[in-house]
């Protein structure tokens, strides 16, 4: 199990990239906008620098619902890969089957 501090970090994250998407969506729209002056483009990026950093998307971490485990993550299932085998062989995840050959 992750640390609970870690776990409330990424909650964090999520409801601070939440709150400022649209901010920050429209000031890269004016940081590529080709019709504005150079002025303009350099105060948009000023700007998109003050939001926090963690209101990025790229900081967010994928982590299993079960275990926080960050790493061995499977996007289909959501889980780890310790997590996701027990899964698996209690017949819990849809469209997995054991390999045999």
């Amino acid at each position: 199990m992750a640390k609970k501090s870690m776990l409330a970090r990424e909650v964090k994250r999520q409801k601070l990239c939440k709150r400022y998407s649209e901010k920050r969506a429209l000031l890269k729209k004016r940081v590529i906008d080709p019709d504005l002056s150079m002025e303009e483009r350099l105060e948009a990026v000023m700007d998109l620098q003050k939001l926090p950093r963690d209101s990025n998307p790229n900081r967010q971490r994928n982590r299993c619902a079960l275990t926080g485990r960050p790493r061995g993550y499977y996007r289909r299932f959501g889980l780890g890969r310790n997590k996701l085998r027990e899964v698996i062989m209690k017949g819990e995840a849809p469209g997995a089957t054991k390999a045999s050959w």
